[in-house]
C-alpha cells in the first residue's frame, strides 16, 4: 500500500478506550483483576485477564498470564493453547513448569512436547560479531549514532553523564558531557544541518541525578562541528524524554518512557514541544518515522509496535498473530520494509528482524540476529549504516537495581558494539 492510501486507511480507524488514555485504561484493568481475584470470583477474573491480553495486543507476558489464570479454573484445553502461543512467540519462562497450575500436568506428553520447545527458544543464536568494546565498564551506553562525516560513532553514557565517540578501531574519547549533570539518553545526528540533538534526563529516584531534579528532562542541540550547545528546551514535568527520532525536515520526535507521551519540536527557534499522540501509549520507546507523509513507527514496552499517525493522532497496532511478541522493544528500526527490533524486555533478550505485510498490517516472519549468547548481555539501540546494523549489547542495565545501583554481587563488564550484515 503506497503511504497515501495507508493515511487515509489509518483516518478511518479510532481507537477508544472507553474514553480514557492508555496509562488510565490500564489502571482500570489492573483493578478489575485485583478485585475478581480478592473476591475469588473464577468468571469475573478470566472475563478481566481477557481484556488485560487485549489491551495488550496478545503479548507473550500477557499470554503467559492468561494460560496461568486458564489453568487455576481448570480449563486445560485454553490454558494449554496459551502455553502454545507463548512458546510459538519465541519466548520461555524456567518457572513456567514449576508454577503450582500446571504442577500436575509434567508428565503429560502434549505438557512436556511445549517444555521441550521452549528449550529450544533459549538455544544461541549468532548472526552478529562484535566490532568494538568499550573501555569503561561503568558507562552503561543507551543510544548511538553515526557520524559518516568523521566515520566513529557517538554514543550516549548513563552513568558516564555525557557522549562518548568511538571509532571502527575502538579509539575512544569523550563528546560533550551532560550540561546539567544528568544521564544522557537519547542522541541523533541531523547531517544535512550539521547538528546534534540529545536528551539528558534526570530519571526519577536514580541514584546518578540529583536528587532535587528527579523527574526532569533536556532536550539539547549541539553544533556538530564545535559541540557547542546551540539550543536547550526542557520536556514536561515529571517526564524521562528517553528516545528521539529525527524528520526529514529537522523536526525532533521525542518519546516520554514515563509518561507516555510523544512529542514534536520543530526545528525553527522558539518553537515549543507539541504533542503528537491520542494517549494510546503506557511507555513509549524511539519512534521510526517514514521517508514520507505523518505516519510513524511507535514501538511501546508494554502494548506493542503501532503505526501512529501523527496528522490525526490515531494509532492502529501492528498484529503478531498470536506468533509473534512485539513487547519489550527498546530499540526500533526500518530497513526494507521490515523493523528491526531490540526486545531486551523478551525473554530470551533477543535482536530480531519482524517482516511485515506490505499494508504494514501484520508480522508475516522473524528472524533472530542474536539471542542468548555470551556477547549480547543486556542490548539497548542500534543504528543502520549501509548495509550493516550496529547495536550496543552488553550496555550493564541487567546489573543495576531500579534506583541506578550496583546491584548485590554484580559486576560490570564491559559494553560492546556488534555488527550484523544484511542478507
Amino acid at each position: 500500500m503506497n503511504e497515501q492510501l495507508l493515511n487515509c486507511f489509518l483516518a478511518a480507524v479510532v481507537v477508544v478506550f472507553a474514553g480514557s488514555d492508555a496509562p488510565t485504561r490500564f489502571a482500570e484493568l489492573r483493578k478489575k483483576v485485583e478485585e475478581a481475584r480478592e473476591s475469588k470470583d473464577q468468571k469475573r477474573l478470566l472475563a478481566a485477564e481477557i481484556e488485560v491480553a487485549e489491551f495488550f495486543h496478545d503479548s507473550a507476558p500477557a499470554t503467559e498470564q492468561l494460560a496461568l489464570t486458564f489453568s487455576e479454573i481448570g480449563d486445560q484445553v485454553r490454558a494449554l493453547q496459551a502455553v502454545h502461543d507463548f512458546v510459538a512467540m519465541g519466548q520461555a519462562d524456567d518457572n513456567l513448569p514449576a508454577a503450582r497450575p500446571f504442577a500436575a500436568w509434567k508428565d503429560q506428553p502434549e505438557f512436556k512436547e511445549l517444555m521441550h520447545q521452549m528449550d529450544l527458544n533459549k538455544t544461541p543464536i549468532y548472526q552478529a560479531d562484535p566490532l568494538v568494546e568499550f573501555k569503561d565498564p561503568g558507562l552503561i551506553p543507551e543510544d548511538i549514532d553515526y557520524d559518516p562525516s568523521t566515520e566513529p560513532f557517538l554514543v550516549t553514557s548513563v552513568l558516564g553523564k555525557k557522549i562518548v565517540r568511538i571509532s571502527l578501531d575502538g579509539r575512544e574519547s569523550d563528546f560533550a558531557k551532560s550540561p546539567e549533570g544528568w544521564p544522557m539518553l537519547a542522541i541523533k545526528i541531523d547531517r544535512i544541518r550539521g547538528l546534534l540533538w540529545a536528551t539528558e534526563v534526570a530519571l526519577d529516584k536514580f541514584a546518578a541525578a540529583p536528587s532535587k531534579d528527579w523527574g526532569r528532562s533536556m532536550i539539547l542541540c549541539l553544533d556538530l562541528k564545535n559541540r557547542t550547545i546551540v539550543r536547550e528546551v526542557e520536556g514536561p514535568a515529571e517526564s524521562a524524554l528517553g528516545d528521539m527520532a529525527l524528520t526529514p525536515d529537522g523536526d525532533v520526535l521525542v518519546a516520554d518512557n514515563n509518561g507516555g507521551g510523544l512529542y514534536r519540536l520543530r526545528s525553527k527557534a522558539g518553537s515549543k514541544l507539541e504533542r503528537i499522540d491520542g494517549g494510546d501509549f503506557l511507555s513509549p520507546q524511539p519512534p521510526v518515522v517514514l521517508p514520507r507523509g505523518s505516519l510513524v513507527f511507535v514501538p511501546d514496552y508494554e502494548r506493542g509496535v503501532a503505526l501512529l499517525d501523527t496528522a490525526t493522532k490515531q494509532a492502529r497496532w501492528i498484529d503478531g498473530r498470536k506468533l509473534h511478541t512485539l513487547h519489550g522493544v527498546d530499540g526500533l528500526y526500518l530497513q526494507n520494509g521490515s523493523l528491526l527490533a531490540i526486545q531486551n524486555g523478551s525473554a530470551p533478550e533477543r535482536v530480531v528482524r519482524f517482516r511485515l505485510d506490505p499494508e504494514f498490517r501484520e508480522v508475516t516472519a522473524e528472524e533472530v540476529i542474536e539471542r542468548s549468547t555470551p556477547t549480547l548481555g543486556d542490548p539497548t539501540h542500534g543504528v543502520i549504516v549501509g548495509d550493516r546494523f550496529y547495536y550496543i549489547a552488553n550496555s550493564g542495565w541487567d546489573s543495576l537495581d531500579g534506583t541506578g545501583k550496583l546491584k548485590q554481587n554484580a559486576t560490570m563488564t564491559r559494553a560492546r558494539i556488534m555488527r550484523s550484515k544484511f542478507h
